[in-house]
């Protein structure tokens, strides 16, 4: 049996989006090390990840914000160049690796569908990819490049017939619906709550993101409410996302499994369990011939790095044991945190992998949502 590849690098220890940004904390780096403590990392299932080429990166993205992008590496951006390609402007900081990061990414999700195509892997963790906002002439939402178009693209160039874009981030995968309108090769589902950023606070029937949003039909979104707990997840995944899934019949399938959705995140006001996101990991990969998942969002190192070790074992079977050994709980004891979050770190996210499950009732809106008739 071809096991899960994991594909990561070490440029997520050593670079930063610089300090008092959302993203100037340890969460691939933790993840990482988290499942190399547990003994669920090895020589045989590790891919290190290139950095994607210039050329490679220009099947989606334009050529002059790439150049400009490379080119803030070495110099501050003008102002030109901040108004036209956002870079280090709207959340898009300016910071030594700023191309290098995220084309390491991009690398690793174009690995992923090589090591599909060639049979070395059904499923791939690219646990550094998921950059869902990064549009083709600028960065937006802290995403510089898009991975998970590039790695569309390239699957379908590979010969999937069909791939299927489950995107479970708090926030609207906007950037890739859009590369895909109306191509009918590639269907998009996003969950993510409800006007919450890239949509409008005050959003309308058929605004990009609501639910009446379907990007020429090849396309659903589930704006869900604040407080969403495992149960109403679990319901949309079971009632809308694996019977789509199976109408669709994908080839493949790409995960973008940011964890911005948890209920100890600062970033929204979802209330998951990390077991509700394993869970659909684990439906995932029964289901579907061929499994590509990614990161995203999620800006609580605690519960990102315990989510996405989580995702390994689970795509792995290996069992999560109720306490973590010494090595392990010593990393989650390292980590600085400089949010009031994480001035007094809760034991549960010190000892443990997986969270107390959030189980209750499904509210109306869920029933609203899980009905998904034309």
């Amino acid at each position: 049996m071809r096991k899960p590849i994991f594909i990561g690098h070490e440029i997520y220890r050593s670079s930063t989006y610089g300090a008092g940004h959302p993203l100037a904390i340890p969460r691939v780096s933790l993840a990482t090390d988290l499942v190399r403590a547990m003994g669920w990392l090895t020589a045989g299932n590790f891919r290190e990840s290139p950095q994607a080429s210039i050329e490679a990166l220009s099947d989606f993205h334009d050529p002059g914000y790439l150049r400009a992008l490379l080119a803030a590496e070495q110099r501050p951006p003008t102002t030109q160049e901040r108004a036209r390609y956002h870079i280090g402007a709207n959340g898009n900081p300016v910071f030594p690796e700023m191309f290098r990061r995220p084309a390491t990414a991009c690398g690793g999700g174009l690995l992923a569908v090589e090591l599909l195509r060639s049979g070395q892997a059904t499923a791939v963790f690219n646990i550094a990819g998921g950059q869902h906002h990064g549009q083709p002439d600028r960065a937006s939402g802290f995403c510089y490049l898009n991975e998970p178009v590039l790695t569309l693209r390239q699957l379908l160039k590979s010969g999937a017939r069909r791939v299927f874009y489950l995107d479970i981030d708090a926030h609207f995968g906007d950037a890739v619906q859009l590369a895909f309108h109306d191509n009918d090769q590639v269907f998009t589902l996003s969950i993510h709550e409800q006007a919450r950023w890239p949509q409008n606070r005050d959003q309308a029937p058929g605004d990009p993101g609501s639910r009446e949003d379907r990007a020429g039909g090849m396309a659903r979104n589930l704006p869900v409410p604040g407080g969403l707990n495992d149960t109403e997840f679990g319901h949309l995944i079971d009632h809308v996302v694996m019977p789509l899934i199976a109408g669709f019949a994908p080839d493949v399938v790409y995960l973008q499994c940011g964890c911005d959705g948890l209920a100890d995140d600062p970033q929204s006001k979802l209330a998951l369990s990390n077991r509700a996101i394993w869970r659909t990991v684990a439906l995932l990969q029964k289901a579907v011939p061929r499994l590509i998942v990614s990161g995203g969002g999620g800006y609580n190192p605690y519960a990102v790095g315990r989510c996405w070790a989580g995702v390994w074992a689970t795509l792995n079977g290996f069992a999560i044991p109720e306490r973590l050994p010494a090595p392990a709980q010593a990393l989650l004891g390292d980590v600085k945190w400089n949010h009031r979050k994480g001035r007094a770190p809760s034991a549960a996210w010190l000892t443990t992998l997986a969270d107390r499950p959030n189980d209750g009732p499904i509210g109306d809106a869920i029933y609203r949502l899980a009905d998904i008739s034309p």
